[in-house]
């Protein structure tokens, strides 16, 4: 706990070093500065379950979603599998969140069902490091598998830094008809819509009651400018609070950060882990 606050951050990547390109170290580096994130890695790259154990419990985080990746043209493969460890030396701590991409998964239900069996408690869709529509039939076939399962959906929303990337599909009003297809299934729209969608984002999730979105990557004192158009009061509701680890200077710093915003107790109480519990029962 931090302050007192039951935190879950809902945006975790500990990938295997080797398996990125250049470009993710990169954007790691940059964007941690001086967070020491390397330090639960070895000497090859991989992660240190306890190392990483260790660090979620100093800066006061009692739950963490693990995202894998399959992501070749813009990222790298981050395998599910390499999270396994992590989840085997805590449970209660660590979570897993599946990811299929339309270019290397098919029939995609069934590799959904497989990351499922393994664990996962929701899943992950990139459409913009994959470079395909989130709103393409093949993928109907997954949004239906998560509503039978009760599985919530986050989908990369707004811009990404890495080459290989393509915009135009982290556009949030793509999903318009899926959110309407799919009224059971919880769409977490990453990032908030970041770039110039956040108006698209944050009216989605205000106008339909499955449309959330998370924090990851967006520094907290810039969120009353980046949704400056809306009541933040009632469009934190919709908040679900992540790091985009380790892009980030530490998960305590930004969740003292989503404090100093002035939120009502049980709104902030929401933000920091009750929104996510809500919807991924997996993680209580």
């Amino acid at each position: 706990m931090i302050d007192e606050h039951f935190v879950v951050d809902a945006h975790v990547h500990t990938p295997r070093l080797p398996t990125l390109k250049p470009a993710w170290l990169d954007w790691a580096r940059d964007f941690a500065g001086e967070y020491p994130w390397r330090t639960v890695y070895d000497a090859d790259g991989t992660v240190i379950p306890a190392a990483m154990d260790d660090l979620m419990a100093q800066e006061g985080v009692d739950r963490v979603l693990l995202f894998c990746e399959y992501s070749p043209r813009a990222t790298g493969i981050q395998a599910i599998e390499d999270n396994l460890p992590l989840v085997a030396y805590n449970p209660e701590r660590f979570r897993l969140v599946a990811n299929v991409n339309p270019h290397l998964h098919h029939p995609l239900a069934d590799e959904v069902e497989r990351q499922l069996a393994l664990g996962a408690v929701a899943l992950k869709i990139h459409p913009v490091h994959g470079a395909f529509s989130p709103a393409d039939k093949e993928l109907y076939p997954v949004y239906a598998l998560c509503a039978e399962r009760g599985v919530p959906v986050i989908l990369h929303s707004g811009l990404s830094v890495f080459p290989g990337s393509r915009a135009s599909y982290g556009d949030p009003s793509l999903l318009s008809d899926v959110v309407e297809d799919f009224p059971s299934v919880n769409f977490v729209f990453a990032h908030g819509g970041r770039g110039w969608w956040y108006d698209v984002a944050a009216f989605m999730a205000q106008a339909r009651p499955n449309v959330w979105l998370d924090l990851a990557g967006l520094p907290p004192k810039k969120l009353p400018e980046y949704y400056a158009r809306f009541d933040l009061v009632r469009l934190a509701r919709k908040w679900i609070f992540g790091t985009d680890w380790p892009g980030v200077p530490g998960t305590a710093v930004n969740v003292r950060a989503v404090a100093d915003l002035g939120l009502p107790a049980e709104v902030l109480d929401g933000v920091l882990s009750g929104n996510a519990l809500r919807l991924m029962p997996g993680l209580r």
